[in-house]
């Protein structure tokens, strides 16, 4: 990897006047951000559809997009919806905050207006765009139709067994049952792909590659779960044995109890992965770049017997270690991956990703601890690394400026040689610039110096993240080219 620097901002964070962000007008402005600031990545959250709770990490399928993802003004120059459609909504009042309610309620009544009107023009072209995606997408929109048809109800409660159990004379039955319902999730993932392309392809026009994120784990809830049971430590009721999760850490103290299904890589190993290879070929689609999230738990993981309240009881079980990671890069020779490794480093773990060859993750805000010496102060990181400010775990640096301990942010400032008139957060982010690590990432909120009320996520909370949106007009032209001098300063710049 050549010596960079990139941006964090989620999709959902970009300005626009509909709830979310989208892939309109707002993200190819960020594109010329991004470029004028002289970076080469823009890495962005998983981009899956959400459900209760609103995490990008536990949606309906590892595969689809985020049909709030779609933008509407787009949708409008196309003919598939009206302004009139669209201004009749009432998208929220607070351009700072994502507006998930209105979006659950109206998002899928002005798409199912879009695709009627697109049901015979894009026929061809959807019809098409679903073959390409055999190995998913059939499953998923069925998946869809039948929550639909079951009033929203988990999978592992509707009441039809044979249809639960994922059963071919049940699925087939059912895909001719519900075939217009079935077209209209497939018309929609149609458009998520074909705006996300476009997008693609402008970022890369503007000399900026995209960092995805893939979570380790899939929701129980999710077409990947359902269609694929064998995949997963399930019961012959396609019950889930234990789950997954981490134990008590620096985030909690109950740990955090995901209640993701554990993957059968026994069964795994015996197909050759091919669950992984399609899952890890989806993402190739999507990215330029894949953090694999929770990458420790490809060497051990946190097994929780299913039906517990927190994470206490789990034990710690093998997973596939080098043996998944090496059919991995034999297949995916043209992507690169960064290994999310923070947490406890356990020898074993430390081997792991030495042997995998992927960098592993260096956080400023981890690094300044008063008492003991941190692998994560700029002194001590490596080239093959990525060092981030923080994460969307994280606190924002103006955040844990205020909440961590004093004697912590006091070895910062020394360490730093932080100044009042540089400013805190600057002279975190020029410590993240000059580390010798090859790459060097931050949250945009950072860059535009936001408190905890910017904060994305608090990790063992239900609700109340992944709210914060930049508004309108703040990322402006005097701050990508204070971004953009910092970057050359210290050699990351890789502008077009």
């Amino acid at each position: 990897m050549e010596r960079s620097s990139g941006i964090l901002m989620p999709i959902s964070s970009l300005p626009s006047p509909y709830g979310i962000g989208t892939f309109g007008k707002a993200a190819y402005e960020f594109a010329d951000f991004l470029q004028e600031a002289g970076q080469r990545w823009w890495q962005i959250l998983p981009v899956n559809p959400t459900t209760q709770g609103d995490s990008p990490y536990q949606g309906p399928s590892a595969f689809a997009g985020n049909p709030f993802f779609i933008d509407l003004d787009m949708l409008i120059q196309d003919g598939l919806l009206t302004q009139e459609e669209v201004d009749a909504v009432d998208w929220g009042k607070n351009p700072s905050k994502v507006t998930y309610p209105c979006l659950y309620e109206q998002r899928p009544v002005l798409l199912r207006k879009a695709a009627a009107r697109g049901a015979a023009r894009y026929r061809a072209e959807t019809e098409a765009f679903s073959r390409e995606n055999a190995d998913w997408l059939p499953d998923y929109a069925l998946f869809m139709a039948l929550k639909d048809h079951f009033d929203g109800e988990s999978w592992m409660d509707w009441p039809d067994e044979a249809i639960r159990m994922h059963r071919p004379e049940a699925v087939a039955a059912y895909r001719g049952r519900l075939s217009e319902e079935i077209w209209f999730y497939t018309f929609v993932q149609y458009l998520f792909f074909s705006q996300w392309k476009k997008l693609k392809d402008y970022a890369h026009d503007k000399g900026i590659g995209i960092i995805g994120d893939m979570p380790l784990y899939v929701a129980l809830d999710s077409a990947d779960v359902w269609s694929s049971p064998e995949s997963f430590l399930l019961d012959e009721k396609n019950v889930p044995v234990k789950v997954a999760g981490v134990p008590p850490d620096y985030f909690c103290e109950d740990g955090q109890l995901w209640g993701n299904p554990l993957y059968n890589y026994d069964y795994m190993k015996q197909t050759g992965y091919g669950w992984w290879i399609r899952r890890v070929g989806g993402a190739e689609k999507l990215y330029d770049l894949l953090r694999i999230d929770h990458f420790r738990g490809l060497e051990s993981f946190w097994a929780v017997p299913y039906g517990e309240k927190t994470a206490q009881n789990g034990s710690w079980i093998k997973g596939p270690g080098m043996d998944l990671i090496q059919v991995l890069k034999n297949w995916f020779t043209g992507m690169s991956f960064i290994a999310e490794d923070l947490g406890d480093v356990t020898p074993d773990l430390e081997k792991f990703i030495h042997d995998s060859g992927f960098p592993g993750m260096r956080v400023l805000e981890f690094a300044f601890n008063a008492h003991e010496e941190s692998t994560y102060l700029p002194h001590a990181h490596i080239r093959n690394c990525v060092c981030y400010a923080g994460t969307h775990d994280n606190d924002t640096l103006i955040g844990w400026k205020k909440q961590a301990n004093p004697e912590d942010i006091a070895k910062a400032i020394e360490y730093l040689g932080l100044s009042e008139h540089e400013g805190f957060v600057w002279g975190i982010l020029r410590g993240g610039m000059s580390s010798v690590a090859d790459l060097f990432i931050a949250q945009m909120q950072d860059y535009l110096e936001l408190g905890t009320e910017a904060r994305m996520n608090t990790p063992g909370t239900m609700f109340g993240n992944w709210q914060w949106r930049m508004l309108p007009n703040q990322n402006t032209a005097g701050l990508a080219r204070r971004i953009r001098h910092m970057t050359r300063l210290y050699g990351r710049y890789c502008g077009k």
